[in-house]
């Protein structure tokens, strides 16, 4: 809820743009411009470093929106969960400084889809961070890739997923939920 206004405002935005002709390939790259507000800061009157995450959601929005594939995932009773990500911060974002979210799709491997999202400032990015998401169905279970390109193509023409992004999924991963994971320290 914290973003959710905003989360409409996007989702609408990119329906027109869409309804514009403004689409995305998949391999294309989504921009939104937006500016930090006092919702989003804390108490070093920065933005947040929590809210990064939220405000990326919007970037994918307008992503899923604009490539199609959101009309897909609906028709089909699809959805993403984000099952792991990484983000690196090289500047902060001020109250009321504009900004932009770039954000696209990096590719996949056997588990998962993985975006990029970018905070850039004139240019310069300020922060990066790669998603890993799992497609799901509604009705329970996991979507397999075989089923998921079936319907939207391949993803050829995606930039290949980098070397280290691969070993970071590697490393990151957490068992299956059908296996154990005590919470055990040292």
């Amino acid at each position: 809820m914290n973003v959710i206004w905003r989360t409409i405002l996007i989702h609408l935005r990119a329906r027109r743009r869409l309804r514009r002709g403004d689409s995305l390939a998949m391999d294309g790259v989504s921009r939104i411009r937006l500016t930090t507000l006092p919702t989003d800061i804390d108490i070093l009157m920065h933005m947040n470093n929590g809210r990064y995450a939220s405000l990326f959601d919007l970037g994918r929005w307008d992503l899923l929106v604009r490539t199609g594939f959101w009309d897909i995932m609906r028709a089909h009773d699809w959805y993403a969960v984000v099952s792991a990500e990484t983000i690196t911060f090289r500047k902060s974002l001020q109250l009321w400084q504009r900004f932009d979210i770039e954000s696209r799709m990096l590719g996949h491997d056997d588990r998962g889809v993985y975006m990029e999202h970018r905070v850039v400032v004139d240019g310069e990015v300020y922060t990066r961070a790669i998603v890993r998401s799992r497609m799901m169905r509604k009705s329970g279970g996991t979507l397999p890739h075989d089923e998921l390109f079936a319907v939207i193509g391949s993803m050829d023409g995606m930039p290949e997923v980098e070397p280290w992004v691969r070993d970071w999924a590697a490393a990151s991963r957490l068992p299956s939920t059908r296996e154990s994971a005590p919470s055990v320290w040292g």
